[in-house]
């Protein structure tokens, strides 16, 4: 099968950590190597960034990545590029002409909004994976949203455009249907985790916890340091953000430094900076928890990359980690913003390590049943498969007419 995959902001060989790059990347670069070892031919199709890109680039896992030529090539923050997605979606249905892929995976709304131009009347099916939903973003944020105010009813249109909705959990199946999407067209499709790189192993500090994602607000690092200040002793690690010799200028990181600073916890919260997918496994296995406190979350890959090591982990009960993480099974759950209950949580992992270690077995257990990337990968064909059948019996039906 020849399956375009189309991340236009995330492209799979960005440096993870920094603003714009994160879980997407991830996921779209871990999908694409996962279809590639099923056989399949993919070509990934992300924007020019910076003048001295390739036109395209192999990647040694077996797909390609393409740069489009959309706009400057500089970095553009994701929420001012719409503009140019007309340009975006020009040149991918110039390369669809030629070579007409089987189906088109796009990821975020505004690869979904350059797809379905590019691929009608080309009778190439769109599957579509928001990663995340304008209106939930609003409902969180309110006027500190930046996102485009097209954003909501493009996102609407792609909903209904798209041959099939790939959620990535199912709370995002709900969001959806009150958009009034039909239930029949979505399929639940998560993120998964490379279960060979996340392993068990190595020395746990039974005081450290570890936290880790972009500096951004909504990620909750400030819950976890005012929860901090009701657990004597512990170390907090922060992983995220620019290289750690960039730290003192990032403003994210200054703002929890400060935050630090009002708890009284400053000696006991280590920032480090950008941590490379290398090196990530021996910090997550260094922790007795893992701890992932957003405000909302569309899935969140942390998780599960802590699960596949084998550590606890305490979440915020928002979005996909209400799926990934089960409530005293691999983990405990928190309401989001609530430093006190936070801080309960961790005392009941630190202080028994029975529990600790059972929850971290279960983890490990859940991440390799479920969340492998060929699990994924296999899930993600029976979705294309669908799509493509749907298409061929209405072409069908049409020839009939």
């Amino acid at each position: 099968m020849r399956i375009a995959m189309v991340s236009e902001h995330a492209s799979p060989l960005a440096k993870l950590g920094e603003v714009d790059a994160g879980g997407q990347n991830v996921h779209v670069a871990a999908l694409s190597a996962a279809l590639c070892r099923l056989g399949h031919e993919v070509v990934v199709y992300t924007r020019r960034d910076t003048p001295d890109l390739p036109a395209e680039v192999s990647v040694s896992s077996g797909y390609r990545v393409v740069h489009v030529p959309a706009g400057p090539a500089r970095r553009v923050g994701k929420d001012e590029m719409l503009p140019y997605m007309g340009d975006f979606a020009a040149h991918l249905r110039g390369h669809w002409t030629g070579t007409r892929p089987d189906v088109v995976h796009a990821h975020f709304w505004m690869s979904g909004l350059a797809s379905i131009l590019a691929a009608r009347d080309l009778d190439v099916p769109v599957v579509q994976t928001f990663h995340a939903l304008g209106t939930v973003k609003k409902r969180h944020q309110g006027d500190a949203d930046t996102s485009p105010v097209e954003r909501i009813p493009i996102e609407r249109l792609v909903a209904n455009q798209a041959a099939r909705i790939a959620a990535t959990c199912t709370d995002e199946v709900l969001e959806l249907t009150r958009m009034g999407v039909p239930r029949g067209r979505i399929s639940v499709v998560p993120c998964g985790v490379d279960a060979d790189l996340f392993t068990p192993g190595g020395t746990v500090d039974p005081h450290r916890i570890v936290a880790t994602g972009r500096l951004v607000t909504r990620k909750g690092f400030d819950t976890i340091i005012a929860a901090l200040a009701g657990l004597p002793g512990v170390e907090l690690v922060i992983a995220g953000g620019p290289p750690s010799e960039r730290l003192g200028t990032d403003p994210e990181a200054e703002q929890l430094r400060r935050q630090a600073a009002e708890w009284g916890v400053a000696d006991r919260v280590r920032l480090v900076g950008s941590v490379s997918r290398a090196d990530m496994p021996q910090l997550l296995r260094s922790a007795a928890a893992v701890v992932c406190t957003p405000w909302y979350e569309p899935f969140g890959i942390v998780p599960l990359e802590a699960m596949a090591c084998g550590r606890p982990v305490v979440a915020s009960a928002v979005g996909g980690l209400t799926d990934t993480v089960v409530h005293k099974v691999t983990g405990l759950h928190v309401p989001p913003r609530s430093p006190r209950a936070l801080t309960e949580a961790l005392r009941q992992l630190l202080d028994d390590e029975v529990v600790n270690q059972s929850y971290g077995l279960a983890g490990r257990d859940r991440a390799m049943a479920r969340y492998t990337w060929g699990r994924i990968a296999q899930d993600t064909v029976s979705t294309y498969a669908r799509v493509c059948a749907t298409q061929r019996a209405d072409q069908l039906v049409g020839e009939g007419q």
